[in-house]
């Protein structure tokens, strides 16, 4: 009976173990570079039009059967360049301008921060210096790879890092590239919080590009608040203000603007 007990409690342990050895943040098992294979493949073949399993593997020279198509399929989709559902495939959004010749550069960051572990180090070194490969392997393994990966997990991201531009300063720097792209969603800051309005004063850029462009120049001649600003120069403001009005906006009449100075009568003698 003892011996039976010592045995099932060998086989838990070894189960926890194991469960304890899964990742738990997503990464691919090869690159960034392999995945832009598949998708260049679907584009010439089949363009916006989607494709099985086995015509992709047959476009590459590989089984649809073997353990590196699947590896690389997986790969495709973690870098959000391959979207479907079972053995369908065809280009995501990100693909199709990743084999746009003139949308690669940025598509190629995009997928590369698409990868929630890729994300999560370029975050954590951001403006900084990577540290050495062994105590990358180690921050890995501490944001959720397995400690049997770590060391495969470090290398296909420095191989998808550099073929997506992140070491064209070096390798102990991981810069976004010069693209327009930036990580964090539109109006809202890293941390998920939304953006303040930006100010318009004090040559500042409007809040919006809709406006006409007069109305742009009219805002970014306003002083920054809390500053000296002479009557007479906001009387100036306030009629170049209406005179744009009169010219963009239709209406009957027009606005005058004029400084009245008020007469200051003298003080009653004592």
């Amino acid at each position: 009976m003892d011996g039976q007990k010592e045995a099932v409690v060998n086989a838990a342990t070894k189960s926890a173990g194991h469960a304890r050895q899964r990742s738990t943040i997503g990464f691919p098992y090869t690159d960034l570079k392999s995945a832009i294979e598949l998708a260049d493949a679907i584009h010439s073949q089949v363009g916006l039009r989607d494709c099985d399993d086995d015509q992709l593997a047959a476009w590459t020279n590989q089984s649809s059967k073997s353990s590196t198509f699947r590896v690389q399929v997986y790969a495709a989709r973690t870098f959000s360049v391959l979207e479907g559902e079972g053995s369908k495939h065809k280009l995501s959004e990100l693909g199709r301008a990743i084999v746009d010749p003139k949308q690669a550069r940025e598509a190629k960051a995009r997928a590369f921060l698409a990868v929630p572990l890729y994300k999560a180090v370029y975050e954590k070194y951001r403006g900084g210096v990577l540290p050495p490969a062994a105590a990358l392997s180690r921050d890995m393994v501490a944001l959720g790879v397995s400690e049997k990966q770590k060391d495969r997990a470090r290398l296909v991201f420095e191989r998808s890092a550099e073929e997506a531009g992140f070491f064209e300063h070096g390798k102990k720097h991981l810069v976004m590239p010069g693209v327009a792209y930036q990580p964090e969603a539109p109006g809202e800051n890293e941390n998920g919080s939304e953006k303040p309005e930006p100010e318009t004063g004090g040559g500042g850029e409007p809040p919006s590009s809709k406006l006409h462009p007069f109305i742009q120049g009219l805002l970014q001649t306003l002083p920054k608040t809390e500053t000296e600003w002479a009557v007479s120069a906001r009387v100036k403001w306030l009629q170049t203000a209406a005179n744009i009005f009169d010219l963009i906006y239709k209406g009957d009449g027009g606005i005058k603007i004029e400084m009245a100075m008020a007469q200051r009568s003298p003080r009653p003698s004592e």
